[in-house]
């Protein structure tokens, strides 16, 4: 006998949906991580500078996973390892942290972003997401990596 799991949710708010989808601190922590840092695998998200717990991360990407926020596949060169990657529905997250990476930083002037890259967030906000959006579906990432998106500003300049 198959049963499936019902799902109550708590109100018909899209605030709410957006709340269940997301879960809490550290899902959307990992999707900043693989969105701005280009993290990929487990042992990557585990040495972010929150201190996330193993378990907690371990729960953390199953759930991502089954919200359709993440996908996992076995890593290229590595057997033991996996990769995840964003989806469609985790590359539409992008604006949102953009935002609120600035609204942080706006009311937290002690936090780590540079004002030439709030300017960039609100001057072309559309295109910028765009960019971004491409850039990690090419397996890249705002600041980490080869061919990242502050790179490509740059040399757009």
């Amino acid at each position: 006998m198959n049963i499936k799991k019902i799902h109550h949710r708590r109100s018909l708010c899209s605030i709410s949906f957006s709340l269940e989808m997301i879960g809490d601190l550290w899902s959307l922590l990992i999707v900043r991580d693989i969105i701005y840092f280009g993290k990929k695998t487990y042992g990557d998200l585990l040495s972010s500078g929150e201190g996330i717990a193993r378990n907690i991360l371990a729960t953390r990407l199953v759930q991502l996973r089954q919200k359709g926020i993440l996908t996992r596949k076995p890593h290229p060169t590595d057997g033991r390892k996996d990769v995840y990657e964003l989806t469609e529905k985790g590359l539409d997250l992008i604006p949102l942290l953009l935002d609120m990476a600035a609204w942080g930083a706006k009311h937290e002037p002690e936090t780590a972003v540079s004002e030439a890259w709030l300017q960039e967030v609100h001057i072309g906000k559309e295109a910028l997401i765009q960019l971004i959006r491409e850039t990690v579906q090419e397996g890249g990432s705002i600041f980490v990596g080869k061919d990242t998106v502050l790179s490509k500003l740059q040399n757009a300049k």
